[in-house]
């Protein structure tokens, strides 16, 4: 048990540590200011902000020593005067930093004291230094739920098609660095989901991400990212096929649709429009590959109702042929009627087989499908059929009104 004269020599210590606080913050601000340059380049309310910090720090260890059960609390007071914004442009490891910088002048000054000083500095620095690491990682805890809830936000606006003033600013928010062309792949949430491996693998691949997960279905919009960090083996300008097919492994089992790739973020509801219909779909065709293209399954998807997918076969397919050559469509109708067969075609058009192979590889120029392939051929005839409709086949149709029975 201490006796009289340690309890008089602590509280002597105590007197002489109250009086040179004030220089002790002031030695410690200098000293930030020679020794780390992050701390000089910050605008002045923010290194004022930091100096607060580093103040209360000093207050803080006088407390403590006082009383030593006090410890919890003092050390989180200390990061309580700081803004919140502060957590934000400070790191983790600079509030290392200012701890290690904040000691090291305390002790300068109290070598002199006694052994037993010192021991309690480091002690109380130990403490700080956990009470700093718990600070940010509640305060990354915090940011990671809420960009996790305002991803899902963004991604269920993007489908919904309902984008209103304030996306653009969600968006930023969330740190997107994609520019340029965007695409949504729509596909099954796996039983054991790694968000983290996922990003990891997109940014591999020279693309931005935002996931939303809606129970079993899982949504990707992807947009070519240029990251400061980039580096040389981080391929530049993928295809979205073959992202589709290297980030395919992060998906459940089932089919895998990616839609069609649009000029901007802005516009991804029309991609991931055509992704759902896709996804709505993708078991009608028995060969489906994984990934499937959205616009390969245009025939499904327009059989299912979808006036996008119709839209698309008539303006990519119908239209542009009518526009080139009468002769064209008429061709590829006699030949998609006879079976796919030149000679049939020729003697029904009274016209030799080559001409009808060259009118074909003309049809294949124009639209970029070739009739010759049975897939193919089942696109260019739902094509012809709808665009024979005329306007109506595509326009969407109001719900038939409901009866009222007496």
């Amino acid at each position: 048990m201490p006796g009289p004269g340690a309890q008089m020599d602590k509280t002597e210590t105590l007197v002489w540590l109250r009086r040179i606080s004030g220089d002790l913050a002031t030695a410690t601000n200098r000293r930030l200011e020679e020794t780390l340059p992050w701390y000089a380049e910050m605008p002045p309310a923010r290194r004022s902000a930091v100096g607060l910090v580093a103040q209360a720090g000093i207050t803080s260890f006088i407390q403590w020593y006082d009383d030593p059960g006090s410890t919890p609390w003092i050390a989180a007071d200390i990061f309580a005067t700081a803004p919140r914004e502060l957590l934000r442009s400070v790191s983790l490891t600079q509030t290392l930093q200012l701890i290690r910088v904040t000691v090291e002048v305390t002790e300068d000054r109290i070598k002199d004291k006694g052994e037993h000083l010192r021991e309690a500095i480091l002690l109380y620095s130990r403490d700080v230094a956990f009470a700093a690491a718990d600070v940010y990682a509640r305060a990354a805890e915090a940011r990671g739920l809420w960009d996790a809830r305002l991803e899902a936000l963004v991604v269920d606006s993007i489908l919904t098609g309902e984008a209103d003033e304030e996306l653009p600013s969600r968006i930023a928010a969330l740190g997107w660095h994609g520019h340029g062309e965007v695409s949504v792949l729509v596909g099954t949430t796996p039983p054991l989901f790694d968000v983290d491996q996922l990003r990891r693998t997109a940014r591999k691949l020279g693309v931005d991400v935002l996931i939303g997960v809606q129970g079993s279905r899982l949504v990707l919009v992807l947009g070519r990212a240029d990251p400061p960090n980039r580096t040389e083996d981080m391929p530049s300008d993928l295809p979205f096929p073959e992202i589709a097919k290297r980030l395919e492994p992060g998906f459940g089992n089932g089919h895998l649709v990616l839609g069609p790739a649009v000029p901007a973020l802005v516009d991804a509801s029309q991609s991931a429009r055509a992704a759902l219909g896709g996804f709505a779909v993708a078991r009608a065709w028995r060969h489906a590959p994984r990934p499937v293209e959205a616009d390969d399954l245009l025939p499904e998807r327009a059989l299912a109702g979808d006036p996008l997918a119709k839209q698309t076969l008539v303006e990519r397919i119908y239209r542009p042929l009518q526009a080139h050559s009468a002769d064209l469509v008429t061709t590829l109708w006699s030949y998609l009627d006879n079976g796919r067969s030149l000679e049939a075609t020729a003697r029904e058009l009274f016209v030799h087989p080559n001409t009808v192979r060259y009118r074909l590889k003309r049809v294949s120029e124009v639209i970029g499908w070739d009739a010759t392939g049975p897939r193919e051929a089942l696109i260019l005839q739902t094509a012809l059929i709808l665009g024979s409709m005329g306007p109506d086949a595509t326009r969407r149709r109001p719900p038939a009104a409901r009866r009222t029975h007496h």
